[in-house]
């Protein structure tokens, strides 16, 4: 998923920026902070880099909160400074039980864990709501395997459960809304304040078409169903971005009105990438009469191309105000922010060996959050002997490192 810099034009024209030396400030390419990591991780050449020696770790960069969960330990630092707020480790969950993803919101923090249930002995999941300032664990709620928090602050937290959508009062515990979904699993995005999930036979996991889209409200439970103006959507629901539905399928990327479900504009072999919520820009990778390689900007309500693709770029992450981010992997590895309508880098940071960028599929948490500033990656300063597992070195220094774009 990365892209060395001999694929991007004008890579030597960034400049190194200098660790930010204050509270507070975040101009792009400087590291706000670094923390030391618990735990043991090795580092691995490739797009490895940093990464926990057993499972898997989270992260996720909210408004207040930079919190990262691994095992059955979330830990919570100020998003601005990196003071440490709190390390918590998850209670009644029986042996077996491992986090699978960690999201930030005002005010709480949210760690989905799955569990092998006592009873069938198959695995479920139940969401953490963490109070942002002490850890203290408020609530715990039943969730799909792909689900989970969507929508959370202090008085409530909306979860994608197996057959619903609901939305709970966190001081009693208590649904105060709920929307049901059907039997099955449905794919479903956020954008805006609503929850976008499909209506298709058999969920996410079967064949049929997705034929309607529930649109709900994340504040109230209100629903809107929005179907296609003939049939089904073509594809699988891969984005909702400024009004527009995005399908991806067999026959390209097609993009549906949000308000009227009317098909607006379909490209043939294009694979949607990124979305920049600040420039209102679709990045894509593919397609008839695109770079076959490249990274280019769309119009999301028309489809038009805006400024000349990105040879060669597939593969840098999170777009945003017009600046994507790329890693160079290895023991000089660093972050660095590509202009796309310029063509050049624009800032890079120090030395940030064997980095690691955090990925939450469904588009909530992870290192880079479409809303915010910050990106965390994870790092490692000094290696030790070959990992046990055979894969890469013991990393005797893990870091955190906040960095702002």
């Amino acid at each position: 998923m990365l892209v060395g810099a001999a694929l991007i034009p004008g890579y030597a024209s960034g400049s190194a920026s200098q660790r930010c030396s204050r509270p507070g400030c975040g101009s792009a390419g400087q590291i706000r902070w670094i923390r030391r990591l618990s735990g043991s991780w090795t580092a691995e050449g490739g797009i490895v880099g940093t990464v926990p020696a057993a499972g898997q770790a989270f992260v996720a960069a909210g408004p207040q909160v930079a919190a990262l969960g691994s095992g059955t330990q979330v830990s919570a630092y100020a998003d601005r400074t990196g003071q440490v707020l709190w390390s918590a480790a998850l209670t009644g969950f029986p042996a077996g039980a491992s986090i699978v993803s960690v999201r930030s919101w005002p005010a709480v923090v949210t760690a989905g864990v799955t569990f092998p249930d006592p009873g069938s002995g198959a695995m479920v999941r139940e969401e953490v709501v963490l109070d942002g300032q002490t850890g203290r664990q408020v609530r715990a709620y039943p969730a799909a395997a792909y689900g989970g928090a969507v929508g959370a602050d202090r008085s409530r937290t909306v979860i994608v459960g197996t057959k619903s959508v609901t939305g709970y009062d966190n001081a009693t515990g208590r649904p105060a809304w709920s929307q049901p979904t059907g039997p099955e699993p449905q794919a479903w995005r956020v954008n805006d304040g609503s929850l976008y999930v499909t209506v298709a036979a058999g969920g996410y996991l079967g064949t049929a078409p997705v034929t309607a889209l529930r649109q709900i409200s994340l504040a109230t439970g209100r629903m809107r169903l929005i179907r296609p103006a003939r049939g089904s959507y073509a594809g699988t629901l891969s984005a909702v971005f400024d009004g527009v539905l995005l399908f991806s399928g067999s026959a390209g990327l097609s993009a549906y009105s949000e308000a009227t479900g009317d098909l607006l504009w379909q490209r043939a072999g294009v694979v949607p990438e990124s979305e920049d919520p600040v420039r209102r820009t679709l990045y894509v990778t593919g397609g008839a009469g695109l770079a076959a390689t490249g990274l280019t900007g769309l119009n999301p309500r028309t489809g038009a191309v805006k400024g000349p693709p990105v040879a060669g770029s597939s593969g840098l992450y999170a777009v945003r105000s017009g600046v994507a981010l790329g890693l160079d992997q290895g023991a000089l590895g660093d972050a660095w922010g590509y202009d796309v309508a310029a063509r050049r880098v624009v800032w890079t940071t120090p030395p940030l060996p064997w980095p690691h960028f955090f990925v939450d599929l469904s588009g909530i948490g992870g290192s880079a959050d479409p809303s915010s500033r910050t990106v965390l990656l994870a790092a490692c300063t000094a290696l030790g002997a070959r990992a046990a597992s055979g894969n890469g070195q013991v990393c005797l220094r893990p870091e955190l490192v906040a960095i702002s774009r």
